[in-house]
């Protein structure tokens, strides 16, 4: 499937980004790496058999992405894979974090993809893969702000693949439980079933050379969460936020 095509990935300094361009960049894929870090991008595309071209950015500005997307041209397909996190409580608000999280891993995303789809809708095909999360198919407790960012990153990739049914326009939405990086390293509690980034990539490739909308995993993980969707509130509150 990826043989011959040109993909852009943002987020792919490090992490499941990172694990991402290996296992595309092996299945013959032409890579473009984007993130804020040039040095990491660099360190990255260096250990890929063909290389990659970096494409330093930052999500956040409009324009930074507005002079990517011309840089980079016509792409097969595009993955949003940035994110940023911190572990918060509503007692613990902080603005500045929660703030960053939402532009970062939401707008940036509609950002990114503002910079791709016109093309693609001209060209009357493409493929988009937007990275969700477990953590935003229904409220958690201490996940102000990155919970959020997510269910919203969640919702566009359900109206884009809505809207674009039949278009030629491949739209896919992977959902990964915990993810062994920089970020869950933050966390001081049990994470079931965590996964290292290389794991993590192999089942969003599955997701991408199939003809399914989602994915979400690991499994039996995620499974809580998809039937946390059917509990009514009062339940749900009382095995997942108790007083």
């Amino acid at each position: 499937m990826f043989d011959g095509q040109r993909w852009w990935l943002v987020g792919a300094s490090e992490g499941l980004g990172f694990a991402l361009a290996q296992a595309m960049a092996a299945r013959g894929a032409g890579l473009i790496l984007s993130a804020r870090n040039a040095e990491r991008l660099s360190e990255a595309a260096a250990t890929l058999p063909a290389g990659a071209e970096i494409v330093p950015l930052d999500v956040a500005d409009r324009d930074s992405i507005a002079a990517a997307g011309e840089r980079i041209g016509p792409v097969d397909g595009m993955v949003w894979l940035a994110g940023v996190y911190w572990p918060m409580r509503a007692q613990d608000w902080d603005s500045a974090k929660v703030e960053t999280m939402c532009d970062t891993n939401f707008t940036g995303c509609a950002r990114v993809i503002g910079a791709v789809l016109p093309g693609m809708l001209a060209r009357k095909r493409g493929h988009i893969v937007i990275t969700g999360s477990l953590s935003g198919f229904r409220g958690l407790p201490g996940a102000v702000g990155y919970g959020a960012s997510k269910a919203g990153c969640m919702s566009l990739a359900e109206t884009l693949h809505a809207d674009l049914r039949g278009s030629g326009i491949k739209v896919q939405l992977a959902n990964p439980g915990f993810i062994r990086t920089r970020l869950t390293a933050l966390n001081d509690f049990a994470m079931p079933q965590i996964m290292e980034p290389d794991a993590a990539a192999l089942h969003m490739i599955r997701l991408m050379e199939s003809n399914r909308f989602s994915a979400s995993f690991p499994t039996p993980f995620q499974w809580l969460f998809r039937a946390a969707n059917f509990l009514p509130d009062g339940l749900y509150y009382r095995l997942f936020a108790p007083k």
